[in-house]
């Protein structure tokens, strides 16, 4: 992920992306031993600095259960305090869970990772409904780590499996690829399969919902169009509804970064059939689930006319859609009372639609 050097060059920090989790080492060049560090709780270290005589460093955790925090250490003694506390003392950390690492074989055999929540009252006598929730991207990655939609969700009884499809990053390069210009095929069928895989567990009912945000809120859409019996409800966040239109919209400017997802979605002027092909919005005749979609008035990635006509159309099939249109944000919202919102809707909608 990143290597550093202290200012005279006796340290070195480097980090790896050890299954979603990032593995931070912190070595005295000197002796070419690790620095071990005592009095840090499990989670993901980073942003760190040295003070001007290297003897202290100050750097951040963040973990399932809170917030980004500031610690600082001894380099001599590798004792660490924290000078921090983030999470908002009216919320009970004790309360809050940590994620797990789990896999299952997909529908042609690829071992497929994820994040898997699980809330405290689950269990066989008393089993829960699920979400899959799909990372944005394509290529991005769900990473452990305080997440407050997803402790929102958990606290409410809900599992949450933070899928890690293929073409996702940090698990090498094949991986990364497998999905090149198979966008809503390949890794939309991974996202599929794990309703199955998650049923199996003994304390996951057979209710069970996707959801995701930018390409995951394309990923939900898709499943509810392309794999209409799969899932029983679908939240999608200003999630791509034509490719079509998206790739061709974006400007030249963008540079690198549009040679880039051209040369992984497929350049419009060349392949625009298939784009056309994998857009829900061209197959939202298919779609008998309920669906709730959440979209930002000012978003320049995922135009608003986006979901507008998703929504349209997937009530043309009397099909229950609630739409949530937040006129001051982006793509992404980034204000707390937005996100307040947004957070009680999807609950709100889940409770309807998957509780019985």
């Amino acid at each position: 992920m990143f290597v550093m050097h202290s200012p005279s060059g006796r340290y070195r920090v480097h980090a790896v992306n050890a299954d979603a989790s990032t593995q931070l080492t912190i070595t005295d060049t000197r002796t070419n031993r690790p620095v071990t560090l005592t009095g840090v709780p499990e989670g993901d270290l980073g942003g760190v600095r040295f003070n001007r005589d290297e003897t202290m460093i100050a750097f951040t955790v963040a973990s399932d259960t809170s917030p980004t925090d500031i610690f600082v250490a001894d380099l001599a003694s590798g004792a660490a305090r924290r000078l921090t506390r983030s999470l908002n003392p009216a919320i009970d950390e004790a309360q809050l869970v940590d994620g797990s690492v789990a896999r299952f074989r997909s529908y042609d055999g690829v071992e497929v990772p994820g994040i898997l929540y699980r809330p405290r009252e689950a269990s066989a006598a008393n089993p829960v409904p699920a979400i899959v929730l799909v990372h944005g991207g394509p290529g991005g990655q769900s990473r452990r780590g305080y997440s407050a939609l997803v402790q929102h969700l958990v606290n409410n009884g809900y599992a949450v499996y933070a899928i890690n499809n293929r073409g996702s990053s940090g698990y090498g390069k094949t991986f990364f690829h497998m999905d090149d210009r198979r966008h809503g095929d390949v890794d939309l069928r991974d996202v599929v399969a794990s309703r199955g895989w998650l049923e199996g567990q003994d304390w996951i009912s057979d209710r069970i919902a996707v959801m995701g945000g930018s390409y995951g809120g394309y990923m939900t859409a898709a499943a509810l169009a392309f794999h209409p019996e799969t899932f029983d409800a679908g939240v999608n966040i200003f999630g791509v509804t034509n490719w079509v239109r998206t790739l061709e919209s974006i400007p030249a400017w963008w540079g690198a970064q549009r040679t880039a997802l051209f040369d992984e979605m497929g350049d419009p002027a060349t392949d625009a059939e298939r784009h056309r092909r994998i857009s829900p919005l061209f197959h939202a005749a298919n779609i008998r689930r309920p669906m709730l979609v959440v979209q930002g008035a000012n978003d320049p990635r995922v135009l608003q006319v986006e979901s507008d006509e998703l929504v349209a159309a997937v009530r043309g099939n009397n099909v229950p859609v609630e739409y949530v249109l937040f006129p001051d944000e982006g793509h992404g919202f980034l204000r707390k009372e937005n996100r307040v919102t947004a957070s009680e809707a999807y609950l709100t909608f889940l409770n309807q639609h998957l509780r019985r």
